[in-house]
């Protein structure tokens, strides 16, 4: 039997209908949703405020659930447990700022139409999901196999505040 991690994520647009992405400073540098672990005892929703407020430097208002979205698989390899996203949509109380440099490398605002890669599984699904106007929705996604790893002169870019 496999070992469930749970997790947490949110879909932040901005007026212009632009959506938050992070790229993890760490491994593959994927892109994402912000968020992050649930911590034991924690709420779904505890979590996401706080992930946010973490990473983005601002509060968030909580809109609705995206959905749960059950990542599965060993595309990486590894025996990795499955992990149980909570993908929530919300709203920014403020400026963006790069708050965790440590963990994430960037913040840049996308529109739904050209986001970048490479970008994870569950990202990619809850964010079709997202923009079609969906809520509630229960999937399982399968994990990418490893992607490659950028290289170095990409490191020299200087990081982006949003």
């Amino acid at each position: 039997m496999k070992l469930l991690t749970s997790a947490v994520a949110a879909v932040i647009e901005d007026p212009a209908g632009r959506v938050l992405l992070c790229q993890q400073s760490a491994g593959h540098r994927l892109w994402t949703l912000p968020g992050g672990k649930i911590r034991l005892g924690e709420s779904p929703i505890h979590a996401t405020i706080r992930d946010i407020r973490i990473e983005t430097g601002t509060d968030i208002q909580i809109i609705d659930l995206v959905g749960l979205y059950q990542l599965t698989g060993d595309g990486c390899g590894d025996d990795l447990p499955d992990l149980l996203v909570h993908v929530f949509r919300g709203r920014l109380d403020g400026e963006t700022t790069l708050n965790d440099p440590g963990h994430i490398r960037r913040l840049c605002w996308y529109e739904p139409d050209s986001l970048p890669s490479p970008m994870t599984a569950t990202t990619r699904t809850a964010l079709r999901d997202a923009v079609v106007g969906r809520s509630g929705v229960l999937r399982q996604v399968q994990r990418d196999p490893e992607p490659e790893v950028p290289e170095a002169a990409d490191a020299a870019e200087a990081v982006a505040a949003v």
